[in-house]
């Protein structure tokens, strides 16, 4: 499946040609400390009753899925989206018949918070292609309502796509929402900070954002990519198009391209190839450490539905629903021991050499 358009008044953005950027200001960062910086939250006016297509749960889609724009707390998803005037504090909720409650101040509001639930993209195409597959399987099964939330700001899938290179997840999200709250106002009520803009980005020196926990090359590319491409604009274009742009970029390997098609363009055409999820799962059906680019080939036995495929690995390795051959299915477990394997296959061969 390919990734598709974000379904937002921004339709006018429908040229197939990728155009530079030019932001409004980019001045100095200290213009956009959060310490001087509170805004005024707008009311929700607005609700909309929706029964997703195909199977949805938000209780698996939204777990795990907070960070600092972001929240899920007692069955209600609350994000936030920056709006003209203030920042507007959009909500959902889901009934025990499946009907998925919105409330927003704006009709945007309400369509923006549609897409980044992705209450519109039935996969069911996906659950029936690989119920009986051996790895999926289960999966498909335990979890029919997944699905990727998706992040309000392509900048913010950039953000995070660069992030979380060569670390572990803890550490990408601890830089992710130091940067976040350093550059966007915060709503006094919710907590919850703007959603990150490339103009709020584009103004950081890469310097700055070294010091916020960036790597040097990964922050260059940051501020280079938001001050030279309209990166909102980038939804509205022929996917292929963008990928095959962004593919170009030193600083944007498979696993960063997955996390920007599925958490920023809603796409499910690139898995996360390179998780370290993905890397203990392979290791533990080998029976050997693989390489990161082992997972890639992994996930391209489900074709355009390697996105997809990855998040329900993933997801399923966390509950002990890939099964590993001989009655196991602790992924963390066998991987661990493979591990250890490694290890001591390569200090007998060092020695041996010695």
């Amino acid at each position: 499946m390919s990734c598709r358009r974000r379904p937002t008044a921004s339709t006018r953005f429908r040229s197939a040609r990728l155009c530079a950027y030019t932001p409004a200001s980019v001045s100095e960062p200290d213009a956009f400390n959060v310490e001087k910086v509170s805004a005024p939250r707008t009311e929700a006016r607005q609700i909309s009753e929706i029964v997703p297509r195909g199977p949805f749960s938000l209780a698996l889609s939204a777990r795990g899925a907070g960070n600092a724009c972001t929240r899920f707390r007692g069955g209600v998803f609350t994000t936030s989206l920056e709006v003209e005037g203030g920042i507007e504090i959009a909500e959902a909720g889901q009934r025990s018949d499946g009907t998925v409650v919105l409330r927003a101040a704006s009709a945007s509001g309400l369509e923006a918070l549609r897409f980044q639930l992705a209450l519109d993209d039935d996969h069911s195409a996906f659950l029936d292609r690989f119920a009986r597959d051996p790895l999926l399987g289960p999966s498909t099964r335990a979890l029919r309502g997944l699905r990727p939330i998706r992040l309000a700001t392509i900048a913010h899938a950039l953000l995070r796509a660069l992030c979380g290179q060569l670390i572990t997840a803890r550490e990408a999200r601890a830089i992710e929402a130091r940067i976040i709250h350093r550059t966007s106002p915060r709503e006094l009520e919710s907590g919850l900070c703007a959603p990150p803009t490339q103009a709020r980005l584009a103004a950081l020196a890469p310097a700055e954002l070294c010091r916020l926990g960036l790597a040097p090359r990964r922050a260059a590319a940051l501020v280079r990519l938001c001050r030279t491409l309209d990166l909102e604009r980038l939804r509205g274009l022929p996917p292929e198009r963008v990928f095959a742009r962004l593919e170009r970029e030193r600083t944007i390997g498979p696993w960063s391209l997955g996390v920007l098609c599925l958490e920023g363009f809603g796409g499910y055409s690139h898995g996360l190839s390179g998780d370290l999820g993905l890397v203990k799962l392979c290791s533990a059906l080998e029976r050997r450490w693989v390489s990161e680019a082992e997972t890639g080939e992994l996930l391209a036995r489900y074709g355009e539905w390697a996105g997809l495929a990855s998040l329900y690995l993933l997801q399923g390795s966390r509950r002990g629903l890939v099964p590993l051959g001989g009655g196991a299915n602790d992924v963390e477990l066998a991987a661990r021991a493979v591990r250890s394997l490694s290890r001591r296959k390569t200090g007998a061969t060092a020695t041996f050499a010695e």
